[in-house]
C-alpha cells in the first residue's frame, strides 16, 4: 500500500557529547518524538562537519573528535511536528534546528498478521 502527502522535515544538528538530564542528547529526543507519537526519527552521526565556534569535528585519524556531529531527522505532519518544537528549544542548548516542506511517499505492508 502506498501512502502520499505533504509534511514537514524536522532537522535537528547537535553534538555527540550533547547531554539532557544525564543521558545524549540524540537519545532523549528519539524518546520525545516517540513519547509525542510522532510517525519515525533516525540519528545520523556525522564523519566531518564544523558548527557556530568554527572548531573542526572529525574522524580522521590525525584529528580524532569524541564530539562528532548528530543530525536527527523526523517527518510528520506540519501540525505534530509544531507541537514538539517547545519541547527542543528546552532540550537544545547549541545547535541548530530545520524544517522544511516535504512530498512524503511511503509504502507499507498491506498483508495481516
Amino acid at each position: 500500500m502506498k501512502i502520499e502527502g505533504e509534511g514537514k522535515l524536522l532537522r535537528i544538528f547537535i553534538g555527540e557529547n550533547d547531554r539532557w538530564k544525564g543521558k545524549p542528547l540524540y537519545d532523549a529526543i528519539v524518546l520525545k518524538a516517540r513519547e509525542e507519537g510522532l510517525a519515525g526519527a533516525t540519528v545520523l552521526r556525522g564523519a566531518m562537519g564544523f558548527g557556530a565556534d568554527s572548531r573542526m569535528h572529525t574522524t580522521k585519524v590525525l584529528r580524532l573528535s569524541e564530539d562528532l556531529p548528530i543530525i536527527i531527522e523526523i517527518v510528520d505532519k506540519a501540525e505534530k511536528i509544531e507541537k514538539i518544537l517547545p519541547e527542543l528549544d528546552k532540550m537544545v542548548g547549541e545547535g541548530m534546528i530545520t524544517i522544511e516542506d516535504v512530498h512524503v511517499v511511503a509504502y507499507r505492508n498491506s498483508k495481516t498478521t
